[in-house]
């Protein structure tokens, strides 16, 4: 599989338990949900949707087990509009990194139910995607997708202190960036 995860991530995740793909993934999660929650909330009928992603972002830090309930959130997360295949694709910007929250999301709460490396690297591939572009819309700097490449790593270092505070503030960062992005 070709991936923009750093070789020696993806050796991790290979060799791995799940306790560790499944810390990887939340940490991921953490940083691409507020993508879509900030660029969602305030929509009525969004609500359940958003309770959904932060509900399911939260049980996935509780990473020594699977979530009982993985494959349903899947399934309702496929339901979302920004998941579900249109014609026209997706054009604004609000949307593209909505998209990317939510599939990121997706792809964590995967390979939280698996354990499987697989889902693990698609995790963290479309999050450094999603990182890239916000790079790309921010004058091409390269400081999200060096941020998110060395947060990956650090999921995976062995020493999980500080990770879930530094995947917040990241996350808080990273939606002020794509606010910045957004048409007046």
């Amino acid at each position: 599989m070709d991936t923009l995860v750093e070789a020696s991530v993806e050796e991790a995740l290979r060799t791995g338990d799940g306790g560790e793909v499944r810390l990887y993934a939340a940490a991921c999660a953490e940083r691409a949900a507020p993508l879509f929650i900030g660029l969602r909330a305030g929509r009525p009928d969004r609500a359940a949707d958003l309770d959904l992603c932060m509900e399911s972002v939260r049980g996935l830090w509780y990473a020594d087990r699977a979530l009982p309930d993985a494959a349903e959130r899947v399934r309702a997360l496929e339901g979302f509009p920004e998941l579900r295949p249109r014609e026209e694709g997706i054009t604004d910007v609000a949307g593209t990194y909505a998209f990317f929250g939510v599939l990121v999301l997706r792809y964590a709460l995967l390979a939280n139910a698996s354990a499987d490396a697989d889902h693990a690297l698609s995790c963290g591939h479309a999050a450094l995607t999603a990182m890239a572009l916000l790079d790309r819309n921010l004058g091409g700097r390269v400081v999200f997708r060096a941020e998110e490449e060395a947060l990956q790593a650090r999921s995976l270092s062995g020493d999980a202190a500080g990770l879930w505070e530094a995947s917040v503030a990241s996350g808080r960062e990273r939606f002020r960036a794509a606010l910045g992005c957004l048409p007046r």
